[in-house]
C-alpha cells in the first residue's frame, strides 16, 4: 500500500512488459478482486439454495422448541410429556369415533346413492357382503332394502333424497309395530355411514331381522291410504 500526495494505492501482483510493479487505485484493485472472486471456480463447494433453506428452517424449527420448552414447567420433559398427551387424546377419539370403512358412503344424506334398484337386489347384495363380513356395507343394503321394499308395497312414496330417519319416521305411521326397531335401524344406518361408525354381525342380524319382520306385517289400512302416492 503506497501513499503518494493523499491517493490511496494498492500494489497488486501485476507487472508490465518490462517486469516492473504496477500500481493500481484502490477502488479498481477491490473490483478486481470481487471480480476474481466471484468466478465459479471459488463457489463450487458452497451449499445449495435448497440446503440453505433446509438448514433456515431447521434452525427456526429449533428454536421453536427452545422457546417452548423455556416456557414449558419441566423444560424440554415437560414439553414431551405434553406432545404425548395430546397424542394419547387424539387415539382416544379416534378409538371412540371408529376408522370409516371402505365402501361407506361420503356423499350427503341420501339413502340411495346409486341408481334405483330392487329391494330384492339390495338383500343379495347385503348377503354378499356379510357373507365377506363386510358388516357395514351389508347392514347399509340391509336398510336400503327395507325401504325399497316399502315403497314397493306403497307403503312409502318413492322419493329421491329421503333420509334414513325420515323413511323410518314415515313407515312408523302405517307400520307402529315396528316403530322403536325402524328408528334404531335408521340410527344404526346413519352411524355407519355418517359418523364413521364400524357394525358388527350382531347390527347386522337386528336390520335383516326387522326386514324379514316387515314382510310379513300387514299395515294399518288409514295410515297405508294415507301414505300412497295421489
Amino acid at each position: 500500500m503506497i501513499h503518494t500526495g493523499g491517493t490511496t494505492t494498492a500494489r497488486l501482483p501485476l507487472r508490465g512488459a518490462d517486469d516492473v510493479p504496477v500500481d493500481v487505485p484502490r477502488v479498481p484493485a477491490r473490483e478486481a478482486a470481487e471480480r476474481e472472486l466471484s468466478k465459479p471456480m471459488y463457489h463450487e463447494n458452497d451449499p445449495s439454495l435448497l440446503e440453505r433453506g433446509v438448514d433456515r428452517f431447521l434452525k427456526w424449527v429449533g428454536g421453536l422448541f427452545d422457546a417452548a420448552s423455556g416456557a414449558t414447567p419441566g423444560g424440554l420433559l415437560g414439553l414431551l410429556a405434553i406432545v404425548v398427551v395430546a397424542l394419547a387424546l387424539v387415539g382416544a377419539l379416534w378409538w371412540r369415533l371408529g376408522t370409516p370403512q371402505p365402501g361407506s358412503s361420503t356423499g350427503g344424506d341420501s339413502l340411495f346413492d346409486d341408481g334405483p334398484r330392487t329391494a330384492d337386489e339390495h338383500r343379495t347384495a347385503a348377503a354378499r357382503h356379510a357373507a365377506a363380513g363386510h358388516w357395514n356395507q351389508a347392514l347399509q343394503e340391509r336398510m336400503r332394502a327395507i325401504v325399497r321394499s316399502l315403497e314397493e308395497r306403497t307403503l312409502l312414496d318413492p322419493r329421491p333424497g329421503r333420509t334414513a330417519d325420515e323413511a323410518a319416521a314415515e313407515a312408523a305411521r302405517s307400520l307402529p309395530a315396528h316403530a322403536d326397531e325402524l328408528r334404531a335401524a335408521a340410527r344404526s344406518f346413519d352411524d355407519v355411514t355418517y359418523g364413521g361408525r364400524t357394525a358388527d354381525e350382531s347390527a347386522y342380524r337386528r336390520v335383516e331381522a326387522l326386514d324379514s319382520a316387515l314382510e310379513r306385517t300387514r299395515p294399518t289400512l288409514d295410515a297405508a291410504a294415507a301414505g300412497a302416492p295421489e
